[in-house]
């Protein structure tokens, strides 16, 4: 379980940098250039991931909580939202004119959705410290950046292309969940 929860601090750490601290990002920057800083960033983040994949497969679990079966189907619905949204942020939607952070914001509704299928210690630590970290990340940029401008509004059919996008990664990732995780959402 340490290890889980030190990839969980490397992780978030590594992503308050620019907030929390931004010297020392100008620091790292002025050393080794943007590059270079983005570099590490990205060293740094797939460490943290490498220490919360490994943390979460080699640490034993307690059984914390059950939820009824109604929690699993919003956790589901809530799994298809968190992905649509995840999609929006990676190029111009509509979805962007009401929520800031589109793609903090999936990971909080997937965090939730994980805690309300899964009831046990070492899911408590990953889905509750990540969905933590998205709560305190959007605060953070929000402060660092002050007044939210919103994006043009993209055409239909981009709307529309990038709603399908999501729905098929939605689909791929119903399918590979069980080599992904071990658990098989479709029995």
């Amino acid at each position: 379980m340490e290890l889980l929860i030190a990839g969980l601090v490397l992780w978030s750490g590594v992503h308050f940098i620019p907030t929390l601290v931004p010297g020392v990002k100008r620091q790292v920057q002025s050393k080794l250039g943007d590059k270079g800083y983005q570099g590490v960033f990205a060293l740094l983040i797939v460490a943290a991931l490498a220490l919360i994949i490994y943390g979460w497969r080699h640490s034993t679990s307690e059984t914390l909580y059950i939820l009824p079966m109604a929690a699993r189907q919003a956790a589901m619905a809530l799994m298809v939202v968190a992905i649509v949204l995840f999609g929006a942020a990676q190029y111009p939607t509509r979805i962007k004119q009401y929520i800031r952070h589109p793609q903090l914001s999936s990971v909080l509704l997937w965090s939730i959705a994980h805690l309300l299928a899964n009831g046990d210690s070492r899911s408590l630590i990953l889905f509750g410290g990540l969905g933590l970290w998205s709560l305190l990340e959007m605060v953070l940029i929000n402060r660092r950046e002050g007044a939210w401008e919103k994006p043009e509004i993209p055409s239909w059919a981009r709307e529309l292309r990038g709603l399908a996008i999501s729905l098929v990664i939605l689909v791929v990732l119903v399918f590979a969940h069980p080599y992904l995780s071990g658990v098989a959402l479709i029995p």
